[in-house]
């Protein structure tokens, strides 16, 4: 494409995605369902530019101003995820001088909402938690995410994964902490790798993956993903089980569990069971209560341990969103604890950096359901053999897994546990 015309569609999707009425990777998804003639190397110059826009939104609408042209426009040179060379060659010389100037700015001469670009009601929140570390935390939150894979282990080791994904001239190194994951360098089109197509590999964040070890799922036992959404997590707790026992995959959306059905025919599993419900009162969970060994809930929650992936989220997400999923967070995690039987293990997580959704609701259950003893996630993990398993720990004797992406360079995750007494 053109460079003057790449350009031109970058500003169209810039401005559908500051629309901010849908989540970002549905917009984009649409506008390349509606320009099915982009290449490979064109949708991605465009998806990065247009992430790249929301994750700078704050810098880049200071330097906008100073422009000449649409603001969406001005926007998208700003964010280019292509070569500097081609992008210069679709500006006018006063548009290339503009662009110029804005890139002479130094990082340390901006004030420090245009270096963070995070609304403020989560500056605060963060900076509490952080202090000093938290400039560490907004500069990784403005960087893409790495790809991580989960090997499964049902089919393949990871070693010989690593070696056939290289011979593929894709190169990876295993991750630091799952024993089932491998990091990409780069962002390859994996769907027609044979390693895929016969589901040795699925793309899973490593924090995800140590979610499935905190539940530490055995063979036999009949486990229950309650958030089960496409289900990276049950194909990763299926393979823990070795095929074996029953796995229920819940969710309350059928279009979601929808997704998990061909990557459920790729993984060889046959223990899985999907299972749309209702609510999180269903009958369905009636009629299995006390009878479970092990409960994930991976609650609904803000999302905003992804804004590396999902840069939207910090202008989508508000306050009072975060008050009202907190308020569906507690009533699910109590729903799904009536499952477990006496010495079952439950865990609670999500991908949210915010205390209201994490060690907020993990207190609350805690303090209100006298059943379950907590179980500290330094302990829960101590299956995996880690040097420094205190290093993904918060709370006083290692209580909670708090990942973070500048610390362990994964999204950002919390996870609680408790067994039943």
């Amino acid at each position: 494409m053109h460079p003057k015309a790449l350009l031109d569609a970058c500003a169209e999707l810039v401005a559908q995605v500051l629309r901010l009425e849908h989540p970002a990777d549905a917009v984009v998804s649409r506008y390349f369902r509606e320009h099915r003639s982009l290449g490979p190397r064109e949708r991605a110059t465009l998806a990065e530019t247009a992430y790249g826009v929301l994750r700078r939104k704050l810098l880049y609408d200071h330097f906008a101003p100073s422009g000449s042209g649409p603001r969406e426009r001005r926007l998208a040179i700003l964010g280019f995820a292509g070569p500097r060379d081609f992008l210069k060659s679709a500006l006018s010389e006063q548009e290339r001088r503009w662009l110029e100037q804005c890139d002479a700015v130094r990082t340390e001469d901006l004030l420090e909402r245009h270096r963070h670009n995070l609304p403020q009601w989560l500056v605060e929140p963060l900076q509490a938690q952080l202090g000093s570390d938290f400039m560490a935390l907004a500069e990784s939150l403005n960087r893409p995410a790495p790809l991580d894979l989960r090997v499964n282990t049902l089919s393949a080791r990871r070693e010989d994964m690593h070696k056939e994904l290289l011979q593929a001239g894709i190169r990876s190194e295993p991750t630091p902490y799952s024993p089932w994951g491998l990091r990409l360098e780069d962002k390859p089109a994996l769907t027609r790798l044979d390693a895929f197509v016969r589901g040795a590999i699925e793309v899973q964040d490593e924090g995800s993956q140590l979610l499935c070890a905190m539940l530490d799922a055995h063979r036999g036992e009949m486990v229950v993903d309650f958030c089960a959404g496409a289900g990276g997590k049950t194909l990763a707790l299926g393979a823990a089980m070795r095929n074996t026992g029953r796995l229920y995959a819940f969710d309350i959306s059928a279009h979601r569990l929808d997704a998990l059905k061909p990557r459920l025919a790729r993984s060889g599993l046959s223990n899985v069971h999907p299972a749309a419900i209702a609510h999180e009162r269903d009958e369905r969970i009636k009629r299995l209560a006390g009878k479970i060994d092990r409960v994930i809930v991976d609650a609904p929650c803000s999302g905003l341990g992804t804004l590396r992936r999902n840069p939207d989220l910090k202008w989508r997400q508000s306050p009072e969103s975060i008050q009202e999923m907190a308020q569906l967070q507690l009533s699910i995690l109590r729903s799904a604890a009536r499952l477990l039987k006496p010495g079952g293990r439950l865990v609670y997580a999500t991908c949210s950096l915010m205390p209201e959704e994490n060690e907020a609701i993990a207190q609350a259950f805690g303090t209100h359901e006298g059943a379950f003893a907590a179980l500290p996630a330094v302990q829960a993990l101590a299956p995996l053999k880690l040097e420094r398993p205190e290093d993904l720990c918060s709370g006083e004797g290692g209580m909670y897994l708090r990942l973070w992406p500048h610390r362990h360079a994964t999204d950002g995750f919390f996870a609680a546990a408790w067994v039943r007494k």
